[in-house]
């Protein structure tokens, strides 16, 4: 297993896929610059379009996308695996998947995944989000190899259903990978504690990049992309909202000593839970 350098792009997507594929291949050409073999951009890299019927005019299917075709064609020339963190894919059934696409180096694309988890929430400011009234979720956990490293595939909400990153690092990845655009709210809560928290108990690296910023359909998304080493240390921050690019060096051979360090993976155990017998007399006394 090499050592490689892998990229996170951080994006401010708007509702133009054309401007948005325009903004990716500026992002994209400086990583490959700074030397990434592996980049990874957004959730939704495409466009971000919270109109139901505009959202629905904008997307189309994987073989006309303008991010795929443009993707494939950075991915074959700069020699690098381009990982789009996600899109919106119109299926062959007429729904729209929430689609990250791994391109190999010479442009084919070696894995695809569909976001499993859907956010569909209610926050404190107001905020409310249905992502299951557009897109119809995933069934199938995608773990690939890439540049001498076992990547598993995840999208934004997802990072917080640890058992996903659980079965993707038994199954052999040493790099989970988190696009996401997660919110302002959200993230400045939760987005650095639950990252670090997927590489300390997975012993693996952990790359996320993000969508930041104020954008043009009024969502403001938290930034701040990150790259996590498998002992929890994070080695590459965009401290901002701003569009970035941020490089890190992985060493799969790091996640296997952190595996041996802690060797939770193997010390795991089968168990059963009894959720009853204790508070059923309680229940049965605060109803009375």
């Amino acid at each position: 297993m090499g050592v490689f350098k892998a990229a996170a792009v951080q994006m401010r997507s708007g509702e133009s896929p054309e401007r948005n594929a325009v903004d990716l291949e500026r992002l994209v050409r400086e990583a490959a610059a700074q030397g990434a073999t592996y980049i990874q951009t957004p959730e939704m890299t495409g466009a971000l379009i919270r109109d139901k019927e505009a959202r629905a005019a904008s997307f189309t299917s994987e073989d006309k996308d303008i991010i795929v075709a443009t993707a494939r064609r950075l991915a074959r020339e700069l020699g690098v695996f381009l990982h789009i963190g996600s899109t919106a894919i119109l299926r062959a059934d007429g729904k729209l998947a929430n689609r990250a696409l791994l391109f190999g180096p010479d442009g084919a694309v070696l894995a695809t995944y569909d976001k499993i988890h859907m956010f569909d929430v209610d926050l404190d400011n107001g905020e409310s989000w249905r992502e299951s009234a557009a897109y119809e979720p995933g069934t199938e956990a995608v773990v690939t190899g890439v540049a001498g490293a076992r990547l598993g595939f995840a999208v934004c909400y997802d990072l917080r259903f640890p058992q996903l990153f659980r079965a993707e690092a038994l199954a052999g990845a040493d790099v989970l990978t988190v696009p996401a655009a997660f919110t302002r709210q959200t993230g400045e809560a939760h987005w650095h504690v639950l990252l670090r928290a997927r590489a300390i108990e997975n012993g693996a690296f952990v790359v996320a990049a993000a969508q930041g910023g104020v954008h043009e359909d009024g969502r403001e998304t938290f930034g701040h992309s990150l790259i996590v080493d498998p002992w929890g240390r994070i080695i590459a921050e965009a401290a901002h909202d701003e569009p970035a690019v941020i490089v890190a060096e992985i060493d799969p051979a790091q996640s296997l000593a952190a595996r041996k360090k802690i060797p939770n993976l193997k010390n795991a155990r089968d168990f059963t839970i009894n959720a009853g017998a204790v508070d059923a007399p309680l229940l049965r006394g605060a109803a009375s």
